[in-house]
């Protein structure tokens, strides 16, 4: 029966879902941290100490932009349904996964670009990996190593 066929009054309004989850109040997590490789970690984890100092959730996830496309397309696309509200993606050398994230999500990324033993001039290549996005795809840059300052611009998106 269609909703035109149905006795006034027994009409029900359909909601999305999204929009139903918005406003509770869970202890979900508001930031994503992701990287290219469990390398990655040790600098990433400035972000994440620096979230937890501030009262900040977050979650820190190992994808490669390169070895993993689709597992980097689906967290980006589910990201905002699952409560994240910022993504701070921390890559070296070609430094794609910060703009393959930027360009499955509307949510803000911020990429920290990290150097690695086999990076050009001491992460000018992730650097200007990240920062040269096309026009549609932004995504904030944070200096080279530094995943404690995206962790501070998370928290100011974040704020009121």
């Amino acid at each position: 029966m269609s909703a035109a066929e149905q006795p006034a009054g027994t009409r029900q309004t359909v909601v999305e879902p999204e929009a139903e989850f918005e406003d509770l109040d869970v202890d979900t997590p508001l930031v994503g941290i992701v990287m290219g490789s469990k390398s990655d970690m040790a600098a990433m984890e400035a972000a994440e100490k620096e979230l937890t100092e501030r009262g900040i959730r977050s979650e820190t996830r190992v994808m490669s932009a390169h070895r993993e496309p689709d597992k980097v397309a689906d967290y980006a696309k589910n990201a905002r349904m699952r409560g994240l509200r910022v993504i701070i993606a921390g890559a070296g050398l070609s430094a794609a996964l910060p703009g393959v994230v930027a360009a499955h999500t509307d949510l803000p990324v911020i990429g920290v670009p990290l150097t690695s033993r086999t990076s050009v001039a001491g992460g000018l290549d992730a650097l200007l990996s990240i920062s040269q996005m096309p026009p549609g795809v932004p995504v904030a840059t944070v200096g080279v190593d530094n995943a404690k300052n995206a962790a501070v611009l998370a928290a100011r998106i974040l704020a009121p």
